[in-house]
């Protein structure tokens, strides 16, 4: 006897069904499967769906509406992309974009890419707790319309893992086909709702935390990694106030900011004002003539420079005084620069006041640098940004001290109150996430507390993603899948064909969407990643 199942990714043989307190289940192992089969649950779900039934079989009918308008969806975006891929097109980079955007996020070390041992923890207890609501929705189904399970299974099919539930196929096959349908759509449409929920939950956490966390002013650090470039510098527990100026309100800020600086220094640099072979940055600081005298002057090559560490190259820059001047992006272009260089410290840099932008265009702005300080910046190397970055560090000492005397903390360059400013020089991307971060910080100090807020958004943010892929891979024409048993229970509306040649209809349609399904997730892999 054949029984019908439903999981994630392919049906197996079933057992006959016999009365559920006699049935004696074996769990199978064998060299590319294994499962668990639990029937434990099954009277609770098949009770609690025959107490509900009438609530439960409208609530799943809605879900038939949304599982084929969602099956129609991706049937038209598979089609598009073999469409646009057999013709060599490129308008379906933005459908490409989002579906894969969909099915993988984001970021991809949602789905295993550079992915932390906590990630992959948080990705494991997200798709337990998605698969579960999948298949409950397939169990509370089948038991309102009076079927009971024959058992829940937990299987790993090679490397890949998966559940299902296993029904008596001979009373679902008495059933009218909208109960069928109904069944079968039920995984996906809890899974759409879970997805809701999740999304709802993490707009409302911050309201939701706001008695114990602050959120939105500053990111908290929360780990850093050994090779991190700033590792010397910044601490778990600091707080990120501004990235080269900017004032950064959360964790994604940090990461878009560091993407705009990598941006916006690749296209200045074939902007900025050349001469011959030197490049000059748009920072400017003014620096006193006694700090310029005590340091090693070098000579500038090709954008290279021999500084010891700690060390950058800098050179003498114009400081406008009129405003015509300071207005004409051009002014600079006249103004004659030698080829030497001075190695200055960027520790001391950093604690001196800007002269202003060179290209402001702010005409009202003039030179602030005393006579006895010359307007310098830094020389520009290739794929180097340099970025200030102030912090503050809270739950210090000190500043708790400062605090807890209602002293009222200025921004300071000095590093002698909780606000402190440091220089980085490089790959600014790469800095970035290397750096750990939360947008909640708590309201009182605890070693765990920004942890315990970063897991909850972090699991609630994995989880709508995890139910997001589930539903539209469940939704996919292919073998194996929901979105097979859908076609099927669907096949029987088409009262026109005959059975033979829905038959024939259904297996090519299978078939069809199998192969696109797999070039386009192919086609996916290797935009993405490759």
């Amino acid at each position: 006897m054949e029984g019908r199942r439903f999981r994630r990714q392919a049906r197996i043989r079933a057992h006959t069904l016999l009365p559920l307190r006699s049935t004696r289940l074996s769990n199978t192992i064998s060299c590319w499967y294994c499962d668990l089969k639990i029937s434990r649950f099954n009277e609770p779900i098949y009770q609690f769906g025959q107490k509900y039934a009438r609530y439960l079989r409208v609530w799943f009918s809605v879900g038939v509406g949304f599982s084929l308008s969602v099956l129609f969806g991706v049937t038209m975006i598979l089609i598009w992309e073999s469409v646009a891929t057999l013709c060599l097109s490129d308008g379906s980079d933005k459908i490409s974009d989002l579906f894969s955007s969909l099915l993988l996020g984001a970021n991809p070390s949602v789905f295993g890419f550079y992915m932390s041992l906590t990630d992959v923890l948080y990705l494991v207890v997200s798709t337990v707790v998605s698969v579960a609501v999948h298949e409950f929705g397939h169990a509370a189904a089948a038991a309102s319309e009076g079927i009971q399970l024959e058992y829940i299974a937990i299987f790993l099919a090679v490397l890949f893992p998966g559940a299902l539930v296993a029904l008596n196929h001979e009373l679902l096959q008495i059933k009218p086909h909208s109960a069928s349908l109904r069944i079968y759509c039920a995984g996906i449409w809890h899974n759409a709702v879970f997805c809701a929920a999740c999304g709802l939950a993490l707009l409302l956490l911050p309201l939701m935390l706001s008695p114990f966390y602050i959120h939105g002013e500053g990111p908290v650090v929360l780990g850093i990694s050994g090779s991190s470039p700033v590792s010397g510098y910044l601490s778990p527990g600091d707080v990120i106030m501004s990235l080269d100026g900017t004032k950064i309100s959360n964790a994604r800020e940090w990461l878009e900011m560091a993407n705009f600086l990598e941006k916006q220094t690749l296209v200045s640099s074939e902007s900025q004002v050349v001469k011959g072979f030197l490049t000059v940055n748009r920072k400017t600081y003014c620096v006193p003539s006694s700090l310029v005298e005590k340091s090693v002057t070098v000579l500038l090559r090709s954008n290279q420079t021999a500084c010891p560490d700690e060390h950058f190259a800098f050179v003498s820059v114009p400081c406008f005084e009129s405003s015509a001047q300071s207005s004409n992006k051009e002014a600079y272009d006249i103004q004659r620069i030698n080829n030497n260089g001075y190695c200055l410290n960027s520790a001391d840099i950093v604690k001196l006041r800007s002269c202003k932008s060179l290209w402001t265009t702010d005409i009202r702005s003039g030179c602030i640098c005393s006579e006895n300080e010359l307007c310098m910046s830094p020389v520009q190397m290739p794929g180097v940004v340099w970025v200030e970055i102030m912090y503050r560090s809270p739950y210090s000492l000190q500043c708790m001290k400062l605090e807890n005397n209602l002293t009222v903390v200025e921004s300071s360059d000095s590093g002698d109150d909780c606000h402190k400013t440091f220089l980085f020089v490089g790959d600014v991307i790469s800095m970035a996430r290397s750096v750990s971060m939360t947008s909640f910080q708590p309201r009182v100090a605890s070693p765990f507390g920004s942890y315990l807020a970063d897991m909850i958004e972090k699991i609630l943010a994995c989880t709508f993603q995890v139910s997001v892929a589930l539903a539209l891979l469940n939704s996919l024409p292919v073998y194996g899948l929901d979105g097979e048993s859908i076609l099927e229970a669907s096949s029987f509306c088409v009262t026109v064909l005959s059975p033979g040649r829905r038959r024939l209809l259904l297996q090519a349609s299978l078939f069809g969407g199998s192969i696109i399904s797999c070039l386009v997730f192919i086609r996916i892999f290797l935009i993405k990643f490759w």
